[in-house]
């Protein structure tokens, strides 16, 4: 019998570059936003069937409200519809924001180096960012996110 093959994208939510990043962001990324999004997205551009064929494996794994960082799980033959339409978002929760793909695995163990050090690496550019005012509650946040990741499975 053959495994259910799934595609795992990790990908950077991308609020106004305009903003301070010190200021408190006006919406927190939770997984039912992101995943209202794509779901919204899907229907808007490939209509109720496209949007009942990606919902098989479609889910929305992970999410860093620090990072804006989420991994994102569709399947193997609509990974692509799910891919496009994540690129056509350009809101949540009525606030203008970029989604970008950062990687694509084939595999949640690939999926999981990947986003752990792109959570690493944004996270050290948060640090620089914010400076002193880093309060130890979003350090153990943050460390909290990434157990999370380290724990992932199908």
């Amino acid at each position: 019998m053959v495994g259910f093959k799934n595609r795992y994208m990790v990908v950077e939510v991308n609020l106004n570059p305009n903003r301070d990043l010190a200021m408190d962001d006006p919406i927190i990324i939770t997984p039912y936003n992101v995943s209202k999004a794509i779901k919204d997205s899907i229907l808007v551009n490939f209509g109720e069937c496209g949007l009942a064929s990606s919902l098989g494996s479609f889910q929305v794994k992970y999410v860093n409200h620090i990072t804006k960082l989420c991994i994102i799980r569709a399947s193997r033959e609509e990974y692509q519809k799910v891919w496009a339409a994540i690129t056509m978002v350009t809101n949540i929760a009525n606030f203008r924001v970029v989604i970008i793909l950062l990687d694509l695995s084939g595999s949640i163990k690939a999926c999981r180096n990947a986003a752990l050090k792109c959570e690493e690496s944004k996270f050290e550019q948060y640090k620089l960012v914010v400076g002193a005012s880093l309060s130890a509650e979003t350090c153990k946040q943050m460390q909290d996110c990434l157990d999370k990741i380290k724990l992932l499975e199908h």
